[in-house]
């Protein structure tokens, strides 16, 4: 479907009102022949987009509004942008799908639809296949159409004959975690500070069998999602608001749920269990519930979080597109979709300039759902379903952006004859430079947006994607989950947040989770801070990407609890105040000559590969298997202090006096409650050894470029206060994110941040 068409006067209007700082009503009930003034409201947005004029407001107030928004212009300046936000209090959501009615049931659990392709207009997202630079189709065909069932999507089907199947038969090979595995096993639990309760003494069981085990008697194991175990009698005496599992884990892990009474009883907390490396490789974690008294019943329940990100199987759908028509087949298991109000795409983005250069621009408070985008490489235009488009100063703020086949969030480059031509090029990306310094990519002219208190979640391909023109911004405070779940395509770009060039960009105090990977900052990360993110269960990647990067970038104050915690393929970062508790994995890249910038601007400086080392670690907490022993050999010397070594994580022969406690496991546990996420630690560590306050004095310069380690305006950097912003004295400094955090009971609230940045 095109686009709402807008009526030829509001295109006279559009000519004729000057006035600035006006506010332009838009409501269901309007009509695009008002005036949009709050007794004469518009009907759609993009009417209003035709009308407004800088400095103007639109206020769109509550409703469903099915229609790409397309802005014709932008604001003149900061203090002089053109606004679109959702008025006050009321929801306001812009879909880039139609509902569909008019299906006939065909058999089993499917359904089937046909449409005039007059439907879709110059757009037909199940005629358009998902393509581009380093795309990996797997084999097969993916489109940018999507069929919604209550709000969630359903799994495009490679063939009809899998659709036509009973719903769940087929569905599990599309289904990246359809396949159970073995998740742990348990040896003992115990409440509060009572007695440790064997794991095998349970009163009931499914699935579950026994083992022998090296913590003595026997452990119950064979654990697969879904399976529970029962206990009575358990005695919480006059109260207790805690329980401790030892637990190991030769895969990735999986959750414990613990319930009242019964296996779907009240749930009172759960213990994510990593990978320990072995079935009989022990850790200790725990939770803390809500306060019990005398004796009670407890049921665990064991899950996959793998499994447990893509939902209960939400059905197949398949279409066929001929000259005439299009047909999509799908599974409604159980309920007849013409009662549900099942919709699907059929515009390719909700909120994006077609054309480059609509500068300062705020986008505030809307629910920004269903897009047909297809692949954004950094090789082409980036199309989002909410994207910037080559331009500068936006505000994107405070909205819920879910459910682009590809990608949610585009800070994207500009579209020329060259886009995706570059894959196989040895010099593709640098000619891609070449070509965007002459359209225009400067400081001047590129950049400088702020994208903030954003949820983004349910996108195949990544939240927030940009190449070149995530220049000098600031990504903050955003929640981003569920991207690249489920998986059946892959290649380049998939991450909660990938950059090509994030230069003098801030990305902080996000929380990314449950993600194919977390944070991927490709090419030209300069002068970049990565600082006060919380990053876990991202998988199978790993939380931060540095790719071919000479520096200076920085990243402190991080937490990073994914088994993989940084891959490391650049030279020149600072890495000061994290907390890794995955794999350390680094090598050179000497394959590729990749560029520098000059500092504080995008002109090239010169090019050189990625020989690897030249990084500062100053202050951080490793916890195995974490370690610094992969830079033993770096091309490039490193500086190393002050940094902690706990459960058998292995220091760098590089640090001259590294504190290391092998035997000591911190019992990291990061868990949800009500009112957000909570972090703490079983046991502490005394404060031993000598860390330095980190400054840009102390990091230097770093080699390759020369540049100093300096805050994107060009001062100093002096870390004086920790992740939740508690000061630090240089007297006292303690290694890690935390300048205190007691063990045991206490916790702390890592998201959402405590105080507006």
């Amino acid at each position: 479907m095109k686009t709402d068409t807008i009526l030829g006067v509001v295109a006279g209007l559009a000519l004729t009102l000057t006035a600035s700082g006006r506010e332009i009503h838009v409501a269901k009930d309007g009509d695009d022949a008002h005036d949009g003034s709050a007794t004469r409201r518009l009907k759609t947005v993009s009417a209003a987009a035709a009308m407004a004029q800088p400095g103007d407001v639109v206020t769109v107030h509550a409703g469903v509004y099915r229609e790409e928004v397309n802005p014709p212009r932008g604001g003149e300046s900061d203090a002089k942008r053109i606004t679109y936000r959702a008025a006050p209090g009321e929801h306001v959501a812009i879909k880039g799908s139609e509902v569909v009615k008019g299906w006939a049931k065909v058999g089993n659990d499917t359904w089937k639809v046909t449409l005039p392709n007059t439907f879709f207009g110059e757009f037909n997202p199940y005629a358009d296949e998902i393509n581009g630079d380093w795309f990996n189709p797997k084999g097969r065909k993916h489109h940018t159409g999507a069929v919604y069932r209550d709000g969630h999507w359903l799994i495009e089907a490679a063939n009809r004959e899998d659709v036509l199947k009973p719903h769940g038969e087929a569905s599990g090979a599309y289904m990246r975690s359809g396949k159970d595995q073995v998740l742990l096993n348990v040896a003992w639990f115990q409440v509060g500070e009572g007695t440790r309760i064997p794991a095998d003494k349970f009163a009931a069981q499914e699935g579950v069998k026994t083992a022998p085990c090296t913590e003595g008697g026997q452990c119950i194991g064979w654990l697969e999602h879904g399976d529970w175990v029962r206990y009575e009698g358990v005695d919480f005496g006059m109260g207790a608001d805690s329980v401790a599992f030892r637990v190991a884990s030769a895969s990735r892990g999986g959750l414990i749920e613990v319930r009242l009474g019964a296996s779907d009883g009240e749930l009172l907390g759960e213990v994510l269990v990593p990978g320990t490396g072995g079935w009989q490789a022990w850790m200790t974690g725990g939770t803390r519930m809500r306060t019990l008294k005398g004796v009670q019943t407890l049921c665990l329940v064991f899950t996959d979080p793998e499994r447990a990100k893509l939902g209960e199987d939400p059905g197949l759908w398949f279409a066929e597109v001929d000259d005439k028509s299009t047909t999509i087949w799908a599974q409604f298991k159980g309920v007849n979709p013409n009662e549900k109000g099942v919709e699907i795409n059929v515009r390719q983005a909700v909120f994006y300039p077609r054309e480059t250069g609509r500068n300062y621009i705020t986008v505030r408070g809307f629910t920004l759902e269903h897009a047909a985008t297809n692949w954004a490489p950094p090789t082409a235009e980036q199309v989002g379903l909410i994207g910037t488009h080559w331009s500068k100063g936006w505000i994107i703020e405070g909205n819920t952006i879910r459910y682009s086949v590809c990608t949610g969030l585009t800070l994207g480059k500009h579209g020329d004859r060259f886009d995706n031509t570059s894959a196989n090029s040895a010099e593709g990306y640098v000619k891609t430079i070449e070509r965007g310094l002459a359209a225009g990519w400067s400081k001047e002219n590129i950049g400088h947006h702020i994208v903030r208190n954003n949820e983004i979640a349910h996108c195949e391909q990544a939240g927030i994607v940009g190449s070149l023109g995530p220049v000098f911004c600031t990504v903050t405070r955003n929640l981003i989950h569920d991207i690249h779940v489920r998986q059946l395509f892959t290649g380049a770009e998939m991450a909660g947040i990938k950059f090509h060039a994030a230069i003098d960009t801030v990305i902080s105090d996000n929380h990314i989770h449950r993600a194919g990977r977390g944070i991927w900052l490709d090419w030209m990360t300069q002068g970049t801070h990565v600082t006060r993110n919380l990053v876990h269960d991202i998988s199978p990647r790993e939380d931060l990407f540095v790719e071919v990067n000479h520096g200076p970038f920085l990243v402190d104050h991080n937490i990073f609890l994914s088994d993989i915690s940084l891959l490391d393929v650049s030279e020149g970062g600072a890495y000061a105040h994290n907390l890794f508790a995955g794999k350390i994995i680094n090598h050179p890249e000497l394959r590729r000559e990749t560029p520098w910038q000059v500092e504080h601007g995008t002109e090239m400086a010169g090019l050189a590969v990625t020989k690897g080392g030249d990084n500062r670690f100053y202050n951080n907490v490793f916890v195995g298997p974490a370690g610094l022993d992969g830079y033993d050999k770096s091309a490039l010397p490193n500086r190393m202090a002050g940094n902690f070594f706990l459960k058998g994580a292995k220091p760098s022969k590089q640090e001259k006096n590294p504190v290391v406690l092998a035997d000591l496991d911190p019992g990291i546990h990061l868990a949800e409650k009500k009112d957000g996420w909570y972090f703490r630690r079983a046991n502490s560590w005394i404060r031993l050894g000598e860390h330095p306050a980190v400054t840009s004095e102390l990091l230097g310069k770093a080699a390759v470029t020369g540049q100093a380690y300096l805050k994107p305006d060009g001062s100093a950097y002096r870390f004086d206060t920790d992740f939740v912003g508690t000061r630090r004295f240089d007297d006292g400094l303690i290694p890690g994110p935390f300048s205190r955090l007691e063990a045991g009971k206490k916790s702390v609230k890592v998201w959402p941040p405590a105080n507006p940045k």
